[in-house]
């Protein structure tokens, strides 16, 4: 039984790092091919939020698609998801709710990951002062020019009350292995677009949405997923030995494997949303 579980145990710990390393790469892609679509729909149909809260007076539901962002000097071509937990920022670069939306007068913030789930911001550390690149929202597009890398705890001198800039955000360190932040800080050239009365102030958020911090209310759903796990597992083992081996592989491998990739997915949502 020891050996069962240990290989059972192997298997798990295969299916996360294959999950982490090259199935988040493909959900990454998929979930932003819908994105697009959406986008594109509601930017026609101009619903597209510009502010903390939809047309009903409600709270954007976090996951919605609210701009496209798009650097071309490091090849980003992103939709821009309202929310920063980890489920946000692996659908694509999650905006932080407390702060404007871009091209809004004030300091917004986008997070994005370096490595996972597609590595939006893992060429971020590339971006020079000066150049520029472009933000498009329900209230137009709007042009940054960058102006500063940073690291730490370094200031940038306060904006005016009329002026805009946009914070990038991604972790430092090697790929999957995260030990700090960094931080690009581009100011708005093009007009500034005015800001609905927000409804969140700053710092009126949720801890799992700030940099560098998992998403703990998925614990529930992964200790359900590993309980089914054990029960599969002590299943397949009394069929293969009461059992035909076949009948085993056939009806065990797959839902061992689905649940697997389940748990997987879970546990990614505990680590760093900027991982």
């Amino acid at each position: 039984m020891v050996s069962y579980a240990l290989s059972l145990l192997s298997g798990v710990l295969l299916v996360f790092l294959l999950n982490l390393t090259l199935v988040s790469q493909l959900q990454h892609s998929t979930a932003q091919h819908r994105l697009y679509d959406q986008l594109r729909l509601s930017l026609a149909e101009g619903s597209v939020p510009i502010g903390q809260t939809d047309v009903t007076g409600k709270l954007v539901v976090p996951g919605t698609p609210i701009a496209l962002l798009k650097i071309p000097e490091i090849g980003v071509d992103e939709v821009v998801v309202e929310g920063s937990t980890s489920q946000e920022t692996k659908l694509g670069v999650g905006h932080r709710r407390d702060t404007p939306f871009p091209g809004q007068a004030g300091v917004s913030v986008l997070l994005g990951r370096n490595a996972a789930y597609g590595g939006v911001f893992k060429h971020l550390d590339e971006l020079r002062p000066g150049e520029t690149f472009t933000v498009t929202t329900g209230q137009g597009v709007s042009t940054y020019r960058v102006l500063a890398l940073r690291t730490g705890t370094t200031q940038l001198p306060a904006l005016a009350p009329d002026a805009g800039r946009l914070t990038l955000v991604t972790a430092t360190g090697r790929p999957f292995m995260p030990n700090g932040v960094l931080r690009v800080d581009a100011d708005l050239i093009s007009k500034t677009q005015p800001r609905p009365t927000p409804v969140l102030g700053p710092g009126a958020i949720n801890a799992n949405e700030q940099t560098l911090t998992g998403d703990h209310s998925r614990i529930a759903g992964l200790a359900w997923l590993l309980e089914l796990l054990v029960v599969l597992g002590i299943a397949a083992v009394w069929s293969w030995k009461r059992w035909d081996h076949l009948p085993t592989w056939v009806v065990f491998v797959p839902l061992i494997t689905v649940t697997a990739f389940a748990a997987a997915d879970r546990v990614c949502d505990l680590l760093p949303n900027l991982l």
